[in-house]
C-alpha cells in the first residue's frame, strides 16, 4: 500500500502543476481581456478587424493545439490520428451530442467581443461573473443539484455586488479618453448577459457529456473546436460576406489581433489542465484574482474610468460571493453555528438579539 509520499505529483521545475495551471488561468483571463479591449478601441488606419474572423482563426488555432495535446496523451500522432477519426467521423451520435456546446460557445465568444467594443473591461470581468448565477440555475434545472441556502446567499451577494458596480454615475471630467467612445453600454450588458446565459447552459451541459464518458478532455476540445470551425465560418459568411469580399478575411488585423486570437484559443486548454492539475475550488480564486487585476489595468492603463467607494463595495461582494459560493463558510463559522444551535431557543435570543 502506497503512503502519501509515495504519490508522483505532477509538476515543472519543482512546482506543482496545479499552481501552474491556476497561474496560467489568472495570466490569460486578464490578458485576453486586456487585449481585446485594446484591439477594438486603439487608434488604426484602415478598417477594423471582423469579430467573426477572430473566432474562426481562434477555434482554428484550439483545434490543432488539442490535437497536438491529445498526440501527448496517446503517445504517437498515429494513435492520436484513430482516436480521432473513429470518436469524430464515424461516431454520429459524440457529434450530435458534442454540437450543442460548440454552436453556445462560437455565440458566446462572438457576444463577449461585442460587449467589450461597448463596456470597459473592468465593469466586464466582473459583470461576467453572473454567469455563476446562470450556472447554479441550470444546473438545479437540468442536473438536478441541491443548492443550500449558504449557495444561494452567496447567489444574493454577487446579484448586488454587480447592481452597486452598475449603478449610473457620472464619468469622471479629467478623464482622459482612449480610442474609441465606450460605445452603446446597454448593448454591451445586454450581450454579456447573453454570454453568461450561453456560458451557463454549455458549461452544465458539457458538464453532464463529461461525468457520461470516459473521452479524454484534449479529444472533447477538438470536437469542440471542430465545431467551432465550421459555425464560426458560416458566421463569418452570412454577417460579414459582403465586407469580407470587398477588404478581405484578414482585414485590419495586426500582432494585437493575432495575439487576442491566441490568448482566446489558450482559454479552453488552459481551463482543461485546471481541471485536470487543480480543481473547481482552486480555480474559483484564479478568477477572482483575475477580476481584481483586470480592474487594476484597466483603470491605470486605458484609463476608462476612476473607480470610486461604490464600486470597490461592488467588487468586494463579487469575490466574497465567488469564495463562498466554491469554498463554503469559514470554519469559525460553521463551528458557531454548530454551537449557537446547540443553545435553548430562550438562551439564542440573548446571543442573537
Amino acid at each position: 500500500m502506497r503512503s502519501e509520499k509515495d504519490v508522483i505529483v505532477p509538476s515543472c521545475l519543482g512546482i506543482p502543476m496545479k499552481w501552474i495551471s491556476l497561474l496560467m488561468l489568472v495570466i490569460q483571463t486578464v490578458s485576453v481581456v486586456f487585449a481585446m479591449r485594446l484591439s477594438r478601441t486603439v487608434d488604426q488606419d484602415g478598417p477594423r478587424y471582423l469579430n467573426t474572423t477572430a473566432v474562426f482563426f481562434s477555434e482554428v488555432v484550439k483545434f490543432v493545439c488539442s490535437f497536438f495535446f491529445l498526440c501527448h496523451d496517446k503517445g504517437s500522432v498515429s494513435l492520436a490520428f484513430q482516436v480521432v477519426r473513429s470518436t469524430l467521423f464515424q461516431s454520429f451520435e459524440e457529434v450530435l451530442k458534442i454540437s450543442v456546446p460548440s454552436i453556445l460557445y462560437t455565440l458566446q465568444n462572438n457576444l463577449l467581443f461585442v460587449s467589450l467594443s461597448n463596456l470597459s473591461g473592468a465593469v466586464y470581468q466582473v459583470t461576467y461573473q453572473l454567469k455563476i448565477l446562470t450556472t447554479a440555475v441550470l444546473s438545479v434545472v437540468i442536473l438536478g443539484k441541491a443548492l443550500g441556502s449558504l449557495k444561494w446567499f452567496s447567489l444574493l451577494l454577487l446579484t448586488s455586488g454587480v447592481a452597486c458596480i452598475q449603478f449610473p454615475r457620472d464619468k469622471a471630467e479629467d478623464a482622459p479618453s482612449h480610442g474609441e467612445p465606450h460605445g452603446n453600454t446597454v448593448v454591451g450588458l445586454i450581450a454579456v448577459l447573453s454570454a453568461c446565459m450561453t456560458s451557463g447552459l454549455a458549461g452544465v451541459y458539457l458538464e453532464k457529456i463529461l461525468k457520461q464518458s470516459s473521452t479524454s478532455i484534449w479529444l472533447r476540445n477538438m470536437q469542440l473546436a471542430l465545431f467551432g470551425v465550421v459555425i464560426s465560418l458560416g458566421g463569418c459568411l452570412l454577417q460579414d460576406g459582403s465586407t469580407i469580399s470587398t477588404a478581405g478575411f484578414m482585414q485590419g488585423y495586426s500582432p494585437l489581433v493575432w495575439s487576442v486570437i491566441w490568448l482566446q484559443a489558450l482559454g479552453g486548454l488552459v481551463v482543461a489542465a485546471v481541471l485536470k492539475y487543480a480543481d473547481n475550488i482552486l480555480k474559483c480564486f484564479g478568477n477572482a484574482l483575475s477580476i481584481v487585476m483586470s480592474c487594476i489595468l484597466s483603470s491605470v492603463f486605458l484609463k476608462e474610468f476612476e473607480p470610486d467607494m461604490l464600486f470597490l463595495f461592488g467588487t468586494i461582494l463579487v469575490l466574497l460571493a465567488t469564495t463562498l459560493y466554491n469554498l463554503g463558510a469559514p470554519q469559525w463559522a460553521q463551528q458557531w453555528r454548530k454551537h449557537l444551535l446547540k443553545v435553548p431557543s430562550n438562551a439564542r435570543q440573548l446571543v442573537m438579539p
